[in-house]
């Protein structure tokens, strides 16, 4: 009951939070409130927060994946990629999809099986992909012909809400089923939890983490086909640092670095802080060098209130 009663008081807060970061920015720009700026923004939101619900079921497992952005841009790459040698779009995506599944599982193998730390090994990863993907296209951009696999991210539903933003509640939706419904989710919040009684209770705990972090690999390799979609190209150099904001959005939104602990619907409100503080910077025509500044500020912030909250509770 504790623990419920905790979730509802951080959202209420992530919320609070939200509508001041609005008022400050509408204040700051008279364009910030406009329904072309609100669409806009969860447009711009919709990556990190697909990005996030991956991310969010390893930090449940207490672990956490840095390969993340390098996931985006092979997942971007590998799509345009087979568009360019006229495979159909579904099966490009799908291609791509699995390959993220099966970056995210190898992820997983090194630190549940060889018993690497996750910085460690996921940090090993995020270089060696990023490597790979600069070697195989020759650092240059993979422009798509067709013009065609656009409408995948610039589509516009009723003329109004572009797919990215429909993306980002499907999903939500989905990850949430998962996590709250699915004998899968409760096994991830009791290895985050106590990853020694998870196993006493015959949880496989290595299974766990494989998935964990190759569900976060599909929906990196995802977000990546939506910027591929939304820059008609696969860019090699796309994604540097996007595992900070998606972290970010994990930790605001109330899931905790100590394991055991998060929400989707706190992870959305976390996405969308990161989204909107972003867009008003741009809008109040700060540089982007301050923003990259603000964003590092706020992950650190954020990290920091997660780490007093777990010495409160302990």
């Amino acid at each position: 009951m504790d623990s419920i009663s905790d979730d509802r008081q951080q959202r209420i807060t992530v919320l609070a939070a939200l509508i001041i970061l609005c008022i400050v920015f509408s204040v700051g720009s008279r364009y910030f409130l406009t329904v072309d700026n609100i669409l806009l923004t969860l447009y711009q939101t919709a990556v990190t927060g697909i990005t996030s619900y991956g991310i969010l079921f390893v930090i449940i497992t207490q672990a956490v994946d840095l390969s993340l952005g390098s996931t985006i841009a092979v997942g971007g790459c590998i799509c345009a990629a087979l568009l360019t040698k006229g495979v159909p779009a579904f099966v490009a995506v799908g291609t791509a999809l699995i390959c993220g599944a099966a970056i995210g599982i190898v992820n997983g193998f090194c630190v549940a099986k060889m018993k690497l730390p996750p910085f460690v090994a996921t940090l090993g990863m995020q270089m060696v992909l990023r490597g790979l993907v600069l070697v195989a296209t020759n650092a240059k951009p993979i422009y798509l012909t067709e013009g065609n696999f656009k409408q995948f991210a610039q589509y516009k539903l009723f003329d109004l809400i572009q797919l990215p933003v429909i993306y980002l509640i499907l999903l939500g939706l989905f990850s949430w089923f998962i996590l709250r419904k699915m004998v899968i989710g409760r096994h991830l919040f009791a290895v985050g939890s106590n990853e020694g009684a998870a196993r006493l209770s015959g949880i496989k705990v290595d299974r766990v983490r494989m998935f964990a972090y190759g569900y976060c690999g599909v929906m990196a390799v995802f977000a990546g086909c939506v910027l591929t979609a939304r820059v008609n190209s696969g860019q090699p150099t796309i994604a540097v640092g996007y595992e900070a904001n998606a972290i970010a959005a994990c930790v605001i939104g109330g899931a905790s670095m100590s394991g055991g602990k998060g929400t989707i619907g706190g992870t959305i409100l976390g996405a969308i802080i990161m989204g909107v503080l972003l867009n008003g910077l741009n809008l109040l025509s700060i540089s982007s060098n301050w923003q990259t500044v603000a964003t590092g500020a706020v992950v650190i912030g954020a990290v920091y209130l997660d780490r007093m909250r777990h010495l409160k509770e302990s």
